[in-house]
């Protein structure tokens, strides 16, 4: 796909962005641009939990069903999920690089696939960096100026001091957008950035609604997952407090791994769950 360049003076130019201190002069990018649309970030850690897979991923679509364009950083971890959710649902999503946007410097290179669905569903990669420019350690950092500034706000999901989704909060705070975060288990290092940011005024959040009421927009209502079956409707009942392992699932509704086995695999087709990753298993709401 073409890489397009445009200039802060242009009129397709991000009038949010245009507005912070150090905006860039002009932007690359493959994809689309919109003239209006309404943009909310998500970010966080690499390294991150199956409970923050989940939920970074469920707000993600969420949002995205509300109207909103996801932003963030197409980093491993949190930001791939919040990608991720948006596409669910065939919503446009937009990833901000610290790279250029061309395919040879797209860092991780891992994430070639996740580039390639972004762009079906009509979301744009852009970057100030000019193609061929590959990730250097400040250019990640600068970027995140840029994730915050085309943002009507943050939500931070998992994070340890030091971290660039702390950075990204930072600049979401000095350019007067909103701040959000996920708490989390206080014995664990990547509920640390997250709660920081909620002691500092950061808004606490659990779920999309809580977002979109701070921004005074209209709340999503998602409807409640019917299983086929009892044995499914066993299975529903136990992931609607979290996600799961099989094992756990097979522990807590006491049915044999054959029929929670099967059971899992007809609802994952159907759309009613979804496998994190390592047989943990979510509500695909």
């Amino acid at each position: 796909m073409e890489i397009k360049t445009i200039e802060i003076s242009d009129e397709l130019y991000p009038k949010l962005l245009r507005k912070i201190s150090d905006p860039p002069k002009a932007l690359y990018f493959r994809g689309e641009l919109l003239k209006d649309e309404t943009c909310f970030a998500i970010v966080g850690t690499r390294r991150c939990s199956d409970y923050g897979k989940e939920i970074a991923f469920s707000i993600a679509r969420d949002l995205a069903e509300a109207g909103l364009t996801i932003v963030s950083g197409m980093a491993r971890g949190i930001d791939s999920m919040a990608h991720k959710g948006a596409i669910e649902v065939q919503k446009r999503t937009i990833a901000v690089l610290g790279t250029g946007v061309d395919k040879k410097s797209i860092y991780p290179q891992e994430n070639l696939i996740l580039v390639k669905k972004i762009l079906e569903n009509e979301g744009c990669l852009i970057s100030e960096y000019p193609p061929g420019t590959p990730g250097m350690k400040g250019y990640f950092p600068e970027r995140n100026r840029i994730i915050s500034g085309i943002s009507l706000g943050v939500l931070v999901v998992e994070a340890k001091f030091g971290s660039g989704a702390l950075i990204t909060a930072n600049w979401a705070r000095k350019q007067g957008r909103k701040v959000f975060a996920l708490p989390g288990s206080v014995h664990s290092s990547n509920s640390k950035g997250p709660h920081f940011l909620i002691k500092k005024g950061a808004r606490l959040v659990e779920n999309a609604n809580d977002i979109l009421k701070e921004l005074n927009l209209a709340k999503v209502e998602r409807k409640k997952i019917k299983g086929g079956s009892l044995e499914e409707n066993l299975i529903l009942e136990v992931l609607a407090n979290g996600n799961l392992h099989i094992d756990k699932i097979i522990e807590k509704t006491e049915l044999s791994s054959q029929v929670v086995s099967a059971s899992l695999s007809l609802m994952e087709i159907e759309g009613k769950v979804k496998n994190l990753g390592s047989n943990v298993y979510a509500l695909a709401r």
